[in-house]
């Protein structure tokens, strides 16, 4: 377990309040089963919420909750974010480009987000795998066959629960994800006390400090920078441009 206090008392060197920061150009592959729109993969977040700040283009975000069916438009200067429980789909209308603020460090795009898959792909980690992981060493088309075929394969499990005339379809859903990320909790509070709360924590002792007319960690100040660590990878919505230190 990652002691707060003393990452604390050292400071934290992550992005202000331990997010993440990644580019995305939202896919602009059609979907024969939505009538040719074209848009990333519908999927939901258990611990995280998640925001977009979009930088060019334009487009949507298609979200599902228990308060029902929404469409954001998206254009540049919009800033949205969503809590998690929140399925949600992004739909490219020309050039869709967004910067993605994460919360808990980038845990997001490390195991925090359950595809909406058919239920029968939902029963354990090693199904839900089979469908979803892409090698990160496979050729480039077929990461592309496997993210496209993922893509509309969550599209089928979005349209049903989209449709469905009971609230009972989306609380199975909500079952099944909570059951499939479990045996993940301990990796994920890992990443929590590092980063999330480890700058909060870190804020709280500088108050202390200050508060004891200490300001002796001022002279600790840095600026840290850094370009992406890859581009292009194919993420749930688009392709991402990622940064290692912030993730």
């Amino acid at each position: 377990m990652v002691n707060a206090s003393a990452v604390a008392a050292g400071g934290f060197s992550g992005l202000p309040g331990g997010v993440a920061v990644s580019h995305l150009s939202v896919y602009d592959w059609p979907a024969e089963l939505d009538g040719g729109v074209c848009g990333g993969t519908p999927h939901m977040h258990l611990t995280c919420s998640e925001g977009y700040v979009v930088t060019g283009g334009r487009g949507a975000v298609q979200t599902l909750t228990t308060s029902g069916y929404e469409v954001t438009p998206l254009a540049a200067g919009t800033v949205a974010w969503f809590t998690p429980g929140t399925i949600h789909r992004l739909v490219n209308e020309g050039d869709l480009r967004i910067t993605v603020l994460m919360q808990n460090s980038g845990l997001p795009e490390a195991g925090d987000a359950v595809l909406t898959l058919p239920p029968q792909y939902l029963t354990d980690p090693e199904t839900y795998a089979a469908v979803t992981v892409i090698p990160a060493d496979a050729p480039e088309a077929e990461q592309e066959r496997i993210a496209r075929a993922r893509r509309d394969l969550a599209l089928e499990g979005y349209e049903a629960l989209r449709s469905a005339e009971s609230p009972e379809a989306l609380a199975a859903f909500h079952r099944a994800a909570a059951a499939l990320v479990r045996p993940r909790l301990a990796e994920w509070r890992e990443r929590w006390e590092r980063g999330a709360r480890a700058a909060a924590a870190a804020t709280g002792e500088q108050l202390d400090r200050l508060d004891r007319g200490d300001f002796s960690h001022l002279a600790d100040a840095a600026v840290r920078a850094e370009q992406p660590s890859a581009y292009g990878k194919f993420g749930m919505c688009g392709r991402l441009d990622v940064y290692k230190g912030t993730g």
